[in-house]
């Protein structure tokens, strides 16, 4: 084959060295492709269980086990050129966090030229106690460029939600958000039309929304940094600081595994929180919130968030007893499962079920949704 066929290229991609015979072998642009995948996805061990060797077919190049003449910097300038960009992220993540190639953090040449992202800050994070001061001081660079990001939406979300709390006066302003479905109903009952089974809106009311002066409220956040949870460490600590020095409103941040860390101080800069957290270990729930329990000034004013997987490593009877403990006296007790942008839980649903059982309110959030959570509990 002198000219690459598109089409063919692609299935070639798809279905592997043994499609040659019907494909052809990949040839310019596509052959580089070709290499940079099989570099990563070469060294999957599944592929050895299945009796699939690496490297090209028999007869049209070598092919085994050998290592790569490709480097992590080689097949990262590969892969910024042949594929685009959200095919990137996705093979700089596998990279990572799939194939744990830890020198995509660790090497300074490597971080020069990856891609900031959230994939590749929970790498930072896993791996920062690996990297010299000069590594760590470019990593953190690429923290910064992340958590601005994340903190540019996150904060627009946040204002949103507390533009104003919901009150039960009328208004004349007409807006979506402040629709009073209830109270248009009863105003126009009387408009009900029986043959057509439905009442025809002709006064639609809405709620006002103001900035009255509300009670000081409590926010207590206490997050898992089980290495399973580093999603949820970063919205956690980045929420924190979208949701500090809002009225009416003081919040806490609290990071657990065996031991309960008070990050409350340095809530105003994520990136040194996070700088800071050491993802990995065992898991003491019971003894987070617990300690959580004992900041509570006035239990009818406050929230107590638990973010976490549920796997409990210390004392589950006594996670129990204090929650209900919480909930009697009148606490909101959140058990999330997940926050971060995804919500995709992942959980020990017996626990949570348990918690569940006692009072708490247990699930999983975006951290837009928690701030809108916050915000109207607050603003009742």
């Amino acid at each position: 084959m002198t000219e690459e066929n598109p089409d063919l290229q692609r299935w070639r991609l798809i279905l592997g060295a043994p499609a040659e015979k019907h494909t052809g072998p990949p040839i310019g642009d596509g052959a580089g492709r070709d290499e940079a995948l099989n570099w990563l996805y070469g060294r999957d061990p599944e592929l050895a269980r299945r009796g699939v060797r690496r490297g090209g077919s028999p007869g049209s190049r070598e092919g085994g086990d050998g290592p790569s003449v490709l480097t992590t910097v080689d097949w990262l300038d590969a892969v910024h050129r042949l594929f685009p960009r959200e095919t990137v992220e996705r093979l700089q993540r596998d990279a990572v966090e799939r194939f744990e190639i830890l020198d995509v953090v660790t090497d300074p040449e490597v971080l020069a030229r990856i891609e900031p992202s959230q994939s590749l800050l929970r790498a930072v994070l896993r791996t920062k106690h690996l990297m010299n001061p000069d590594v760590l001081a470019l990593a953190r660079k690429l923290v910064e460029q992340v958590i601005r990001e994340l903190m540019a939406k996150l904060a627009t979300e946040v204002r949103q939600s507390f533009t104003g709390t919901r009150a039960r006066r009328p208004s004349r302003f007409k807006q979506a958000r402040n629709f009073d479905f209830r109270s248009t109903i009863r105003a126009n009952l009387g408009n009900y039309q029986p043959e057509q089974r439905r009442v025809s809106i002709e006064e639609p009311r809405f709620y006002s929304r103001t900035r009255r002066a509300i009670d000081q409220w409590q926010l207590v956040l206490l997050v898992d940094q089980s290495g399973s949870m580093a999603g949820s460490v970063i919205h956690t600590a980045v929420t924190a600081a979208c949701l500090w020095g809002l009225p009416g409103l003081r919040t806490h941040l609290v990071a657990f595994d065996t031991s309960v860390v008070d990050l409350t101080d340095d809530v105003t800069d994520p990136v040194e929180l996070l700088m800071k957290v050491q993802l990995g270990g065992g898991t003491d729930i019971a003894k987070a919130v617990r300690y959580g329990a004992g900041l509570v000034d006035n239990p009818r004013r406050s929230i107590v968030a638990v973010i976490t997987d549920f796997y409990e490593g210390g004392d589950a009877h006594q996670l129990i007893r204090t929650v209900r403990a919480l909930v009697e006296q009148g606490t909101v007790v959140l058990g999330l499962a997940a926050l971060d942008e995804d919500a995709n839980p992942n959980y020990d649903r017996t626990t949570a079920g348990r918690l569940a059982d006692v009072g708490a309110q247990v699930g999983a959030m975006t951290p837009g949704q928690l701030a809108n959570f916050v915000a109207e509990r607050i603003g009742r």
